[in-house]
């Protein structure tokens, strides 16, 4: 998977620009995280918008919020991720010892996160639809 994500163009183009892109996605950690973290950020804003805090905030402003968030916390835990599957790469199982640390502490950061900032005065606003009989 890392092979085929890596020669796609527009990852290569950002490798050749960005030398600490390049370090991070040439690291078996880097790119199978990166896509562990989208995944769980769609799955994440729209389950804890929909269910845990019931908004009916305004999705773009929320998203937003939700991409400040990300913007700091992806490089910093990308970055860490790397230095310790590099620096403890003799240890079994690293990479998954890592990404769990790595998920565990997003979901308690970014559910904190949605609820003192994207959410905040905003839950239970969603309205129930009823249903017609």
């Amino acid at each position: 998977m890392n092979e085929v994500l890596i020669k796609l163009p527009f990852i290569q183009n950002a490798m050749n620009s960005n030398a600490t892109f390049a370090r991070i996605m040439e690291n078996k950690y880097g790119p199978m995280y990166l896509i562990a973290l989208l995944l769980s950020v769609i799955w994440n804003f729209t389950f804890n918008r929909k269910f845990t805090f019931k908004s009916a905030a305004n999705i773009p402003i929320a998203m937003l919020k939700v991409l400040g968030y990300y913007a700091v916390f992806t490089p910093v835990s990308t970055l860490l991720g790397n230095y310790f599957t590099s620096r403890f790469a003799t240890t079994a199982a690293i990479y998954y010892i890592v990404l769990g640390i790595t998920m565990v502490t997003n979901m308690v950061t970014e559910f904190l996160f949605d609820k003192y900032v994207v959410f905040r005065n905003q839950e239970n606003t969603a309205v129930k639809k009823e249903k017609k009989e």
